[in-house]
């Protein structure tokens, strides 16, 4: 089997790394390692895909991941890559968020039989005593230290609260606490972790005496220079409820020529000579490559039948199969005594989530965007009803690109 740190290497994981050449031995022999997961919101999104693809590769080649829910420190709030303090939230609503988080990493790791764990740090931080945790923990920070990390630097200016300082410490116990009780050797993290990570493996290096190592994710952008899994309407999310699995497949099929191969390498598990070869092809034969990308993509987030459902819907949708519309094309189910007496046409496109407000719908009519059917709308205030009924149902379209059918319920 491949050594996991050079399959993390080729494929765009890696900004830094402890050691390198010791992080490559330590590759060799089965570890463990863990990543911790933000339960502030419900919902991971794409931009946590990095950590999430990396867990399942540590996996895929024989280590033992650890995905912890930062059930504790989400109630202390970290710093890093913020501007100001984050709300501070409630026990209930963290724990919430834990178990639907716990959900959405099941379908990229293997949680079975030892294979991987979930833990949740809020088990062993909440127990801690404050006296005995500065006694034992805070007096081996320095903190004209801590306040050289970018984390807290890029803070000083807008304000640090003192609950957010102590993020750093808690963050450093984790790692200790894992290494204490699980033998883990190697914690993963986006780049803006850097520092916290740093911190564990010092606290572990004053404390017992042991090396354990650090590895940290590049920031991804796309090549317009936007922040990875960031669009016009909002995040892409991992949950199937905030975000379909043809709104999920949308997004990756629509990147940019230039991204393919780089997000073929990091979010699906095809081997490089075969990305390479995509990434070769040229000119029209490039839609081939993204709806590669898009259809693994979303088989490993939401299993492959919903994958080919929606690379099915695309391409009816796009003008590549002349079969009835799929079902996975997003749907807007209306009351029918509402479509009978007719809708106006921007109040439609509005209630249909096409367009955020009724002037954006408005502008866009009249602006020639706006579809029935495949037939440009003439007037903004064109009363759509049953008549427009084809096949059961309405296909909406705003621009090239986004559609919604509106079904009766």
């Amino acid at each position: 089997m491949d050594n996991v740190f050079e399959i993390l290497d080729e494929r765009g994981f890696i900004e830094q790394a402890t050691d390198r050449e010791s992080l490559w031995e330590l590759s060799e022999k089965p570890v463990t390692c863990y990543i911790g997961f933000d339960p502030t919101v419900g919902s991971l999104h794409v931009g946590n895909l990095m950590p999430i693809m990396a867990l399942a590769h540590m996996q895929m080649n024989g280590h033992i991941p650890i995905a912890l829910i930062g059930g504790g420190t989400a109630l202390v709030g970290d710093p890093s890559g913020k501007t100001e303090i984050r709300p501070i939230m409630t026990k209930e609503e963290i724990d919430k968020n834990a178990e639907e988080i716990k959900k959405q990493l099941s379908r990229f790791i293997d949680f079975s039989s030892g294979k991987a764990l979930m833990l949740n740090n809020a088990d062993w931080l909440s127990d801690l005593n404050y006296i005995d945790f500065l006694r034992t923990i805070g007096r081996h920070f320095s903190v004209n230290r801590m306040l050289a990390a970018e984390s807290y630097r890029a803070r000083m200016k807008t304000g640090l609260s003192f609950i957010e300082f102590n993020y750093m410490l808690l963050q450093a116990y984790d790692f200790r606490y894992l290494f204490k009780q699980y033998e883990c050797r190697l914690q993963l993290g986006g780049n803006d972790q850097w520092g916290n990570i740093l911190a564990g493996t010092d606290l572990i290096r004053r404390m017992d005496s042991e090396i354990v190592h650090g590895l940290t994710f590049p920031l991804i952008t796309t090549s317009a220079g936007t922040k990875m899994g960031k669009t016009h309407q909002g995040a892409i999310w991992l949950d199937p409820a905030s975000t379909s699995p043809y709104e999920y497949y949308q997004y990756w099929v629509n990147q940019n020529d230039k991204d393919i191969v780089r997000f073929l390498s990091l979010f699906t598990f095809l081997p490089m000579g075969e990305i390479k070869r995509l990434g070769a092809l040229q000119d029209a034969d490039i839609r081939y490559a993204k709806e590669v990308l898009a259809l693994e993509a979303t088989a490993i987030c939401h299993g492959r039948e919903e994958a080919e459902k929606a690379r099915r819907a695309s391409r009816q949708l796009f003008g590549k199969e002349d079969s009835g519309l799929s079902e996975a094309v997003p749907t807007f189910h209306i009351d029918e005594t509402v479509i009978k007496n007719g809708v106006p046409a921007y109040i439609l496109f509005e209630e249909a989530d096409l367009c955020a407000t009724r002037s954006e719908a408005r502008r866009l009519i009249s602006q020639g965007g706006a579809y029935v059917n495949g037939k440009k709308l003439g007037a903004v205030d064109q009363v759509i009803d049953l008549n427009d009924m084809d096949g059961g149902s309405i296909l909406l379209r705003a621009g090239k690109k986004k559609y919604i059918r509106v079904a009766v319920k």
